[in-house]
């Protein structure tokens, strides 16, 4: 019994030994990085109850009069009807990339459509709300997505998925001292930064919601820079390993298929000159920060 458990163990060291050591590659027909918020649910809906319908007929006089109709019973007949989200924080679809796209178009935006709804986000449709009298909820409803299709234009190919490097996110404080690859997945942008200031950055993918890019911080654990998986058989060039066979690495699929794939937890690079001087500069025992 004692030789059978040894064996187990042993066995499940090796598999765990064979699964670390390159555990990445592009995922076909991906639905790009995971989005780890909740859908947005309405207040009647997180409360057990049906959605409320806008429009329905309002109680009568002898309804409201009636001595079985309590105080909450009242106020829940006034309380104003929900008003539903089109697009909300935590939401990643085609539809988000168009809104980015529109408020780019009115100098609310400056970074490219990520398709992903985040903090950059939320504060670009707070301001278009304030502006134009809207509650500044930071939420997309149908008023605010009619008034801002009304103010733009729709947005061409290009303007939806510009050739350009994806503007660099506010650092997380972890990255701010020492030598640390700061990895955004909202901008999706690594950065490599010393002593809080940025070096150099790129674009940068992530996995799908069913193999999620970890986050945390992290350390290189080791380099190879001819490496190729030995899960998916795909090559992945420049790689710096940073968590039980994730690493950062060059991507081909990246390159040619940009944010329509998605990698099965590694950091994909699509620009292979900025990665190889990368991979030059960083040493083993650099820190990763992987954020959103």
């Amino acid at each position: 019994m004692h030789r059978q458990r040894a064996l187990i163990r042993t066995f499940g060291l090796a598999a765990a030994v064979v699964f670390g050591a390159g555990a990445c590659g592009p995922q076909q027909g991906g639905a790009g990085p995971a989005a780890p918020a909740a859908p947005v649910v309405s207040p009647s809906a997180s409360a057990g109850g049906q959605d409320d319908k806008p429009g329905s007929p309002s109680p009568s006089a002898s309804d409201s009069a009636s001595p079985s109709g309590s105080p909450s019973e009242a106020a829940s007949r006034s309380a104003a009807p929900v008003v539903k989200a089109v697009m909300a924080n935590g939401d990643e679809t085609d539809q988000v990339r168009e809104l980015q796209a529109r408020l780019r178009q009115l100098k609310l935006m400056t970074s490219a459509p990520t398709g992903f709804y985040g903090s950059k986000t939320t504060a670009a449709v707070k301001t278009f709300q304030s502006q134009h009298g809207l509650g500044a909820t930071g939420t997309v409803d149908e008023a605010t997505w009619r008034k801002i299709q009304e103010l733009s234009a729709k947005p061409t190919e290009e303007e939806l998925r510009p050739p350009t490097t994806n503007e660099v996110a506010a650092p997380d404080p972890r990255c701010m001292r020492g030598r640390v690859m700061c990895i955004s997945k909202e901008s999706r942008t690594l950065a490599w930064m010393i002593d809080g200031k940025v070096v150099s950055s790129m674009d940068v993918r992530f996995g799908s919601e069913n193999t999620p890019t970890r986050e945390g911080l992290f350390q290189v654990e080791w380099k190879a820079k001819d490496w190729t998986s030995t899960i998916y058989h795909t090559p992945m060039p420049y790689s710096m390993f940073f968590s039980q066979g994730q690493a950062v690495h060059y991507s081909a699929d990246f390159a040619a298929r940009g944010y329509a794939g998605a990698s099965h937890g590694c950091v994909n690079v699509r620009d292979k000159a900025k990665l190889s001087a990368l991979f030059d500069q960083v040493r083993v025992g650099d820190q990763v920060v992987v954020y959103w």
